[in-house]
């Protein structure tokens, strides 16, 4: 499969459809997201003002992305006074572009990489495999994606989708003396350990994300569970780092909030096991510590656009925990391919269509059933059914704009009927008593009307209501004389 997404993913309803068709994978989603569901509640319930937690963070992203503009030009500041380089991309392209050119200065032909989103979504690995330099994923599930030549389904746990037999078997295949290894998670792991070693050693270049840098410091922060991020940014000559401009905080203490929410909302941990903190490069004299150069670059790609935009802004206060995509019963059930980007499950569904544009993703907004389930866990509190519901305006006045809208030329023609009829008192009884015959014809699924376009779907699965007595009817005949 390439790891390229493509520029127009089929609409999520018929890539839903596919992603229903496998048990497998809904076995496996169902069981994770429970298990990580049930680990956050735990620990979110031992923090006594955790709602005022989240508002901290909901606080500190929106005073950030108030002074986006100043602060990314006090963090570019901050990294170069500390012997760091600072390169700006206004999209994928420049991107892609600016990590070729550095990691071809170097003279290396490969880089392992620490696990990015954003470098996922601006597709950095095919671009430097189109430049002829090999990308190493050095994240157990990232690696477990790239050896199977899949794509993530999940933000925190990309391979979610596969069991420890599928790992195996990829182990098995593609780990050089691993033919008898076993489904046991411990030798799993250790089959990981001893291959991903040898690249640490050896690969000068590492790639890494950013979980957030300081404006104030020009510090840099990456979290994570294995250790193995760890090793990428300390044992290269040259660190990279790929960071959204989104990313940015104003003060140290906005850092310490979100990291005391971040661990929580995603693994259902106290702490992340391995908090990674630098500001620039040692350059103190005989001291050998870490990369020798460091480049941050600093990514726009749809993040200006989408600050722009009022009501759907919020969406870059995201921190990337994943809590969302663990109680949302849509993507339980269908899973992140379904999504046709990096990023699936609620965050997806608002992010996506901001990013690439609404006309790339148009039924994006849709995969909700608004049951605000994503709201209630996010730890920056982003208001997922607001922003939803005002993508579906945006992406249907954009569509009656272009000319296309007949769905809702139709929706607008049938709601000004419906006007009509509930505006005279003799056109809805009448209505009310069509509908009883009505469901009369199709009760069970069975009618002619059931058999039509649009209702097959829906009476397959589900009995319609027995016809009723209007409350009108009842009163007439309670009060006629006896």
């Amino acid at each position: 499969m390439s790891d390229r997404w493509p520029d127009h993913p089929p609409a999520f309803p018929v890539a839903a459809a596919a992603a229903l068709a496998d048990s497998q994978t809904r076995s496996n989603l169902a069981r994770a997201t429970t298990t990580i569901r049930a680990k956050r509640a735990r620990v979110v319930a031992e923090v006594d003002r955790w709602e005022a937690l989240r508002d901290a963070g909901a606080e500190a992203k929106d005073r950030a992305l108030g002074r986006l503009d100043e602060l990314l030009v006090e963090l570019e500041q901050r990294v170069e006074a500390a012997g760091g380089r600072v390169h700006w991309a206004p999209d994928a392209a420049a991107a892609q572009a600016i990590v070729v050119d550095l990691v071809r200065a170097t003279g290396s032909d490969e880089v392992i990489k620490v696990k990015s989103l954003l470098t996922d979504e601006i597709e950095l690995n095919p671009a430097l495999a189109d430049a002829g330099i090999r990308a190493q994923e050095t994240d157990l599930a990232e690696l477990i994606v790239q050896l199977a030549g899949d794509r993530q389904s999940h933000i925190l746990v990309p391979a979610i989708h596969r069991n420890r037999r599928e790992i195996r078997d990829l182990f098995r295949q593609h780990l050089p003396g691993n033919g008898e290894l076993s489904d046991d998670p411990a030798a799993l792991a250790e089959a990981a350990r001893r291959y991903l070693r040898a690249q640490f050693l050896r690969v000068p270049v590492a790639i890494s994300g950013a979980n957030a840098a300081v404006a104030e410091t020009g510090t840099v922060a990456v979290v994570e569970s294995e250790g193995n991020g760890r090793m990428c940014l300390t044992l290269p000559r040259t660190l990279i780092t790929v960071m959204g401009i989104e990313k940015v905080l104003e003060r140290w203490d906005d850092l310490a909030t979100i990291l005391t929410l971040l661990p929580r909302s995603s693994t259902g941990e106290r702490m992340n096991p391995y908090t990674s903190l630098w500001t620039g490069i040692d350059r103190r004299a005989g001291h050998r510590d870490g990369p020798r150069a460091f480049h941050l670059v600093l990514v726009d790609h749809g993040r200006t656009q989408t600050l722009a935009d009022p009501a759907g802004r919020d969406a870059l206060r995201c921190i990337r925990c994943s809590a969302c995509l663990n109680v949302c019963p849509v993507y339980e059930r269908t899973g992140g391919a379904a999504y046709g980007s990096i990023y699936p499950g609620p965050i997806g569904a608002i992010l996506t269509p901001q990013l690439r544009g609404l006309n790339a993703t148009p039924t994006l907004p849709w995969a909700s059933s608004l049951c605000g389930a994503c709201y209630e866990v996010c730890p920056v509190k982003i208001d997922f059914p607001t922003i939803l519901v005002h993508l579906r305006g945006r992406v249907t006045a954009e569509t009656n704009a272009s000319g296309k809208g007949d769905h809702a030329r139709a929706e607008r023609a049938a709601m000004r009927a419906i006007g009509r009829v509930m505006d005279s008192r003799r056109a809805y009884e009448a209505a009310q008593r069509a509908g009883r015959l009505g469901l009369a014809l199709t009760r069970g699924g069975r009618g002619l009307a059931a058999r039509a376009p649009g209702l097959k779907g829906w009476t397959e699965t589900r009995d319609l209501p027995a016809p009723t007595e209007s409350f009108r009817d009842w009163w007439r005949q309670r009060e006629r004389p006896s």
